[in-house]
């Protein structure tokens, strides 16, 4: 099911199978600023990653000496989430562990997705509970791609990806083929605000990086200053992808946790997690993106 999201600048489109945004309108123009999903491109528009980010090394996690299979970003992208509320520029939507979530991942929770419109911005907020009756450690992040370039004309070098501040970004190195955390990292460069957008950039897949203290990572149209602004603080991981080839959209993801490292025992109470619930406990974090274009 679709739900439509609308004030004076944007129409938003949210889908009920995964809580996936899937659509983001400029009313002025009509432009869709969003990645369409093109099944030969890449067949997603913003999936939310969860409960873990990246892959399971061999596919697969043990949780109290029982082996649970799944496939690269978990479950809550690929499942149907019920509607909870909705407003003319908000709705929420929630996913409720049952048998088939019982069978991935052995614990109780509830992950609610709230998408509020405010101006130009578009609001993702998520708040994980855990229901369980023990700890639940688990991993998060968002995933939105968005249309690069901005429209026909255009080429990949009259684009960059900038920080609002200079930085210096270390690179967590993964696999190229396995996509799992070698143990390396090495510096991106030092102090500076722009990653010129090439269409060799994502050749090794994607660049994840760490160490960040910018507040707002942006898809920016060097000569005119259009942007998508995505607000990465607060986040410890940033990555940036596409797919390998001449450029057709750019994925700017925060994440709150890493795939699996290439060395892990594959036990889930050893690996690293955004969060470590209680009983009872809840976690929330917010993704906020502004569409200027």
């Amino acid at each position: 099911m679709e739900f439509i999201l609308e004030n004076e600048n944007l129409r938003v489109t949210v889908e009920s199978h995964g809580a996936e945004l899937v659509s983001v309108v400029n009313k002025q123009t009509g432009a869709e600023m969003l990645w369409q999903a093109d099944p030969a491109v890449w067949a997603r528009h913003a999936p939310v990653l969860f409960p873990y980010c990246g892959r399971l090394k061999d596919g697969a996690f043990t949780c109290k000496g029982v082996r649970y299979e799944g496939g690269a970003h978990g479950f809550a992208r690929d499942m149907e989430h019920t509607l909870r509320q909705q407003d003319a520029d908000s709705v929420t939507l929630c996913l409720e562990a049952n048998a088939l979530t019982m069978k991935k991942f052995p614990f109780a929770f509830q992950f609610i997705t709230t998408y509020t419109l405010e101006g130009n911005t578009v609001s993702h907020r998520v708040e994980v509970i855990n229901d369980s009756d023990e700890v639940m450690p688990f991993g998060l992040g968002f995933h939105p791609a968005f249309l690069c370039p901005f429209e026909e004309g255009k080429a990949t070098g009259d684009y960059v990806l900038r920080f609002d501040a200079p930085q210096s970004p270390v690179v967590v190195e993964t696999g190229e083929k396995d996509g799992l955390v070698t143990g390396q990292r090495r510096p991106l460069f030092q102090n500076q605000t722009d990653i010129p957008l090439t269409d060799t950039l994502f050749a090794h897949d994607s660049i994840c990086m760490t160490q960040l203290t910018a507040r707002t990572l942006s898809l920016v149209e060097k000569a005119t200053d259009r942007s998508v602004d995505v607000q990465i603080e607060g986040f410890p991981y940033v990555l940036v992808w596409s797919v390998p080839g001449p450029v057709k959209f750019v994925c700017i993801e925060p994440w709150h946790s890493l795939p699996d490292a290439r060395d892990t025992d594959g036990r889930w109470e050893d690996k690293p997690a955004a969060a470590r619930l209680n009983p009872g406990q809840r976690f929330a974090t917010t993704l906020k993106m502004r569409f200027n274009r």
